[in-house]
């Protein structure tokens, strides 16, 4: 076996110290792992069982097996070849080549139960146990001189029945080494052997001779893994093709005779959509399709040994495939006739189905060419007319042939975005929008009748790369971004966003059931990407057609996935953090919806609750100026008891510090005034440096800019209700109801204890503050969470305090730490610490 530098090592530590597994067998001496070097000669693990030795019928010979330890399955079957050469290394470990390329390790729990392994190697071998490797390691080009001097040629029996047996074996022992294979393969081609064997295999059929039939299964099989291209010619050639299926119909392993030349002959039939008049064409659509079957359903599936030993027959149907799209593609006659009927409607619908389904499979093959090739392939097509033809094809009724259109319009856009997005400008200058051919594709996704909505869901792919920037081309004299944007914003946006609109006219969805939820979230996907990417179109259209106010009617859709669509968008729009959009969203009052859903799903701790913490709290953390105070001034009523996390809190003391500002312009100047004050260490007089350095650290702590309140929003209107005021009237009945809900903590789901602490007299508190308002959202109450008692960073580990617990109402409260009565007075323009008063307001659900 050739040397792989390193490697057992690695093995056999990874096999060392392992347990015997499920309790199958209790003998952890034959407990192996089964190593395979792959091609970047790195080894694999190919599972862990017990090795055994036994005569297995069908190799004719001693073999090693190895059985999972899971399940009992056959991880490895490999007989002993005499003339394999094995390696035993650090006493645990067996290695050895299987095939070319294709090197072997047994890596052993004991050392005991390698050497007894190893004992039944070197007895089928003829050697002394003693020894570390089975056969002397030549040079392959050294053993390649020698053989070519001692025999010129590997020498086959008479091809007759009698010795089937005789050419089975010969071609089995001759797998294993890449010498006696290339060998063998040349004696096969210049002999003209293979029809021979069809010859006897007609024979054994006439004459009902299992036996034979079997022998002939395991040399016919045992030619495929020689991996030759002549050969293969030989076998795939129109007179011999049907024989050597015939010949693997008769899989010993089967107790009976699959029927597959039955198949290919009577079930299969070969349609010519559009006459084909090459006949070397139509035979090597005929082969292509006979070598596809057999590589898919004839052979048996490769074991761990033969997997690598197929690779030329993956290749002679992969040149197949090329030459005929080759050949395809310079018929012009032939794309002419097709693409001709396709569009004439006079067709019929089946003749129409047959074409179709024809040209998905031509550009199916085409994912076989070269890059250079396919660019040629997908040019003649569209020099042909291939999209005004999906166009006429898509605007079709017949539900089978509009889904293969649709694959073979998404070739089309994962080939070539560009070619699709000219296609369509040109066409809208002569066409009304209805028919456009990317129109007919959003109608098509909103019509999907599939509940799970598979087809709607590749379309929004194909949309959304059409709409994507990133593949746009710019050139110096046309971008295709401005083009292409402008057209689609003009002629298509409505097509896709008539859903959303027809579903949001009142305070809720009109139509909420699965399948329109699962549409309406496909759309605010596409929607939410064009937010990210498209900046000033999609900004105008959604202001323009106050698509937000729509979509946050979704907030009150039953499905959970679709309310957190729905807020995913407003956040992605509060996240550009544009004053246009902010204004758009006070003008209109566009928390309120936001605001319904979190008190509605009350002490909930899930992905709702935690998706619009993070809202508010990017609000708070970017201090978006404009939105904290429209957030605090609109909707703090509602948020103000919500003390679980320091967000809300947090806005508060924003605003208020934005309002403190905006009142005294000449704080700023006099709290520098008292910092300088505070720093002085002696009277002497600041040097011009040190208060330069001054000025500038307060510059940096305090952010003077006035808050400008939304002009949109009069002060003394009195038409203009406050929104969430609203929103509390409409819920005065369940007012006390509900506060009693809020003011109490039930114990079950993810609500922590509540605790009040009170303080034995003459014990002093060193606690610190609780966590500030730069927390993080975290769970309502949720241990661990920021901002509750227990969470990293929301108190200073106290051990030498006394703690008395008390609880209200017989229910155990969260802890209430007080600031600290010591704390130094010059710290009172602390702008981030809040101390929390604890107060479990929301149940968990």
């Amino acid at each position: 076996a050739p040397e792989q530098p390193g490697a057992p090592a690695a093995i056999a530590g990874q096999s060392g110290g392992c347990g015997v597994a499920g309790g199958r067998m209790t003998d952890t001496r034959r407990r192996v792992k089964v190593y395979t070097l792959n091609e970047d000669r790195q080894w694999d693990d190919r599972g862990t069982g017990h090795v055994s030795s036994c005569y297995v019928e069908r190799l004719k010979g001693m073999s090693l097996l190895v059985r999972a330890e899971s399940d009992g399955s056959l991880l490895l079957e490999s007989k002993i070849n005499p003339n394999t050469a094995y390696q035993k290394q650090q006493d645990t470990l067996i290695v050895w080549s299987e095939a070319e390329n294709y090197d072997l390790a047994l890596s052993f729990q004991e050392k005991a139960g390698c050497d007894e392994i190893w004992e039944k190697i070197c007895q089928v071998q003829g050697k002394d146990p003693s020894v570390d490797i089975t056969q002397d390691l030549v040079d392959e080009s050294e053993e390649e001189r020698f053989d070519d001097m001692s025999s010129p040629g590997l020498e086959l029996p008479s091809c007759e029945l009698s010795r089937l047996e005789e050419i089975a074996e010969l071609v089995a022992s001759s797998l294993p080494s890449p010498l006696r294979r290339e060998k063998l393969a040349l004696a096969l081609e210049n002999e003209g052997y293979i029809k021979k064997l069809l010859e006897i295999f007609h024979v054994c059929e006439d004459l009902e001779n299992i036996e034979g039939l079997h022998h002939l299964y395991e040399i016919i099989k045992g030619i495929f893994l020689l991996n030759r291209t002549a050969l293969f010619e030989v076998m795939f050639s129109e007179e011999c093709i049907m024989d050597v299926i015939g010949c693997l119909e008769y899989d010993p392993s089967l107790s009976q005779s699959r029927k597959h030349r039955e198949f290919l002959t009577k079930t299969a039939k070969f349609k010519e959509v559009i006459p084909i008049s090459d006949p070397e064409l139509k035979q090597k659509i005929h082969q292509t399709y006979r070598v596809q079957y057999i590589q898919d359903m004839v052979l048996p599936t490769p074991s761990v040994f033969e997997e690598n030993m197929l690779s030329t027959l993956h290749s002679f149907i992969f040149f197949n495939k090329v030459e005929i799209v080759g050949m395809l593609q310079e018929d012009e006659k032939f794309l002419t006739d097709l693409f001709a009927q396709l569009t004439d409607e006079a067709t019929d619908e089946e003749k129409r189905q047959e074409l179709v389904n024809f040209l998905k499979e031509f550009c199916a093959f085409s994912q076989t060419l070269q890059p250079q090739n396919r660019d040629a392939f997908f040019k003649t097509l569209s020099n042909m007319g291939i999209l005004p033809a999906l166009e006429v094809i898509l605007g079709m009724d017949d539900a089978q042939v509009r889904s293969a259109a649709t694959d073979i319009f998404s070739y089309l856009v994962e080939y070539n975005p560009s070619m699709v997005r000219e296609f369509v400008m040109q066409e809208a200058q002569q066409n009304d929008d209805d028919i456009l051919l990317i129109n007919l594709i959003i109608e098509h996704m909103i019509c999907d009748t599939d509940p799970e909505l598979g087809g709607a869901v590749l379309l929004m792919g194909l949309l959304r790369t059409l709409v994507d920037p990133e593949n746009m081309l710019a050139t110096a004299n046309k971008t295709e971004k401005t083009e292409f944007l402008g057209f689609f914003y003009k002629h298509c946006m409505h097509v896709l966003t008539a859903p959303l609109l027809a579903n949001t006219t009142e305070d809720k969805p009109s139509k909420d059931d699965f399948q329109t939820a699962q549409l309406l979230a496909l759309i605010l996907e596409l929607l939410t990407f064009c937010v990210e990417h498209h900046t000033y179109h999609i900004k105008n259209y959604i202001i323009n057609k106050d698509i937000l106010r729509r979509v946050l009617v979704l907030m009150a859709s039953k499905h959970a996935f679709l309310a957190l669509c729905a807020l995913r968008f407003k956040r992605k729009i509060i996240g550009l953090k544009d004053e246009f959009y902010n204004r758009y969203i006070m003008k209109s009052f566009l928390f309120e919806p936001v605001v319904k859903a979190f008190l509605n799903n009350g002490s909930r701790y899930n992905l709702m609750n935690s998706a619009i913490i993070e809202m508010f709290e990017f609000i708070r953390v970017e201090d978006i100026k404009s939105l904290t105070a429209h957030v605090i001034e609109n909707y703090w009523k509602a948020l103000e008891d919500v003390d679980y996390v320091q967000t809300f809190k947090g806005l508060k003391l924003r605003f208020e510090q934005q309002r403190e500002r905006q009142d005294n312009p000449k704080l700023d100047s006099m709290r520098s005034i008292l910092r300088n004050h505070r720093y002085r260490r002696d009277a002497r007089t600041l040097e011009d440096e040190e208060e330069m350095w001054f000025n500038t650290d307060e510059d940096d702590m305090e952010d003077g800019e006035a808050v400008v309140p939304p002009s949109d929003k009069p002060k003394n209107d009195e038409d203009i209700m406050d929104p969430i005021s609203k929103f509390m009237e409409r819920k005065k009945l369940k007012e006390s109801e509900e506060k009693e809900v809020l003011l109490k903590t039930n114990l079950s789901g993810r609500q922590s204890p509540s605790f009040k602490l009170s303080f034995s007299s003459g014990t002093k508190s060193n606690l610190t503050s609780q966590s500030s308002a730069s927390n993080l959202p975290g769970s309502p109450g949720s241990p661990g969470s920021p901002g509750s008692p227990g969470s990293p960073g929301s108190v200073s580990k106290s051990t030498s305090q006394m703690a008395a617990i008390t609880t209200k109402g017989g229910l155990v409260g969260l802890v209430d730490y007080p600031d600290d009565d010591e704390e130094d007075d010059e710290d009172e323009d602390k702008e981030e610490t809040l101390p929390l008063s604890k107060k479990a307001k929301l149940e968990s659900s």
